[in-house]
């Protein structure tokens, strides 16, 4: 109980907020409304997947934004073309993956630090797909849309989808060799290499999966929308690493669970709609989400205090 108490935590903050919900605004719980929340954070939680793994291993990536905003203009533009969404699909991905190994690259191949990385590279691919974009919109085909199925049936998948991956890792995570790598070298990098880990190929590797796991997501994002905004990603690096931390994966490295931070990021989704069931002014979503935020971080480094004593 005491190992998973920050994951508990979570928990019970989201279900006080859930049951003033019941309360105070019931029609919060409409099922249509609930699935259209569910699949809007979809995407966001693959790439939470993935920011959770490089936290982790004691890294950071601010740069899923930018590759989320190029992936999904690319994709689009792809789709436009008339490229089948079999082709588009493992295109997307593969972007991401290739632009995920440069990061690997630099900060695991030339020891860079990964917040300086990321954050060049961050400005790099967004000032870049403005340069070439101009802001302009790209249409997409009405076969991409919920890829060819209804609405309802589409959402239904992201939903599905999402979820299912989320299971997957977390066991992953948990019972293959490669999962416990990842802790090994978020805890210590220099002992997991004398225990024959090689820390710099994990490291690497973890950028490349978060950045095909920003491929993957941009493509939820484009079968809801007819249209792909250049800037679509603006945010989504704050908004994951945001749920990662809230959930309990320590930023200093080693430890956390996917399972927390998918309650993380239920917890900072529900403020935006439950503040407009509430008729309360949207300004407060972001104050409500940082003092969310605060109090995990204080939490963490309470905990870790108490355990270095």
């Amino acid at each position: 109980m005491k190992r998973y108490f920050r994951e508990l935590s979570v928990l019970g903050a989201l279900a006080a907020v859930l049951f003033g919900m019941a309360i105070f605004a019931p029609a919060f719980f409409s099922p249509q409304p609930l699935l259209s929340l569910l699949t809007r954070e979809a995407p966001t939680l693959i790439v939470a997947c993935g920011m959770a793994c490089v936290i982790i291993t004691r890294q950071i990536d601010i740069s899923v934004g930018s590759m989320f905003s190029v992936c999904s203009v690319c994709a689009g533009l792809l789709a436009a073309r008339g490229w089948p969404l079999l082709l588009v699909l493992p295109a997307s991905i593969l972007l991401g993956a290739g632009l995920g190994a440069i990061n690997g690259l630099l900060i695991a191949g030339l020891r860079l630090p990964s917040i300086v990385v990321t954050l060049a590279t961050m400005v790099t691919l967004r000032q870049g797909l403005n340069l070439v974009r101009q802001g302009e919109f790209v249409n997409l085909p009405d076969s991409l849309q919920w890829f060819g199925l209804s609405q309802r049936s589409g959402q239904l998948v992201l939903v599905g989808a999402s979820l299912a991956f989320l299971v997957a890792l977390a066991l992953a995570m948990r019972h293959l060799a490669a999962g416990r790598f990842v802790y090994a070298v978020g805890t210590d990098a220099e002992a997991a290499r004398l225990a024959g880990i090689r820390p710099q190929l994990v490291t690497f590797l973890v950028f490349v999966f978060i950045g095909a796991l920003t491929g993957l997501a941009a493509m939820m994002n484009l079968a809801q929308s007819p249209q792909v905004q250049p800037l679509s990603g603006a945010g989504l690096e704050l908004k994951v690493i945001a749920a990662v931390v809230v959930g309990g994966v320590a930023i200093s490295g080693g430890r956390g669970n996917l399972w927390g931070a998918f309650a993380g990021l239920l917890l900072l989704a529900c403020v935006s709609p439950a503040l407009t069931h509430l008729h309360i002014e949207a300004y407060w979503e972001k104050a409500i989400q940082g003092a969310i935020i605060l109090l995990a971080v204080v939490a963490d480094g309470l905990r870790s205090r108490k355990a270095k004593r």
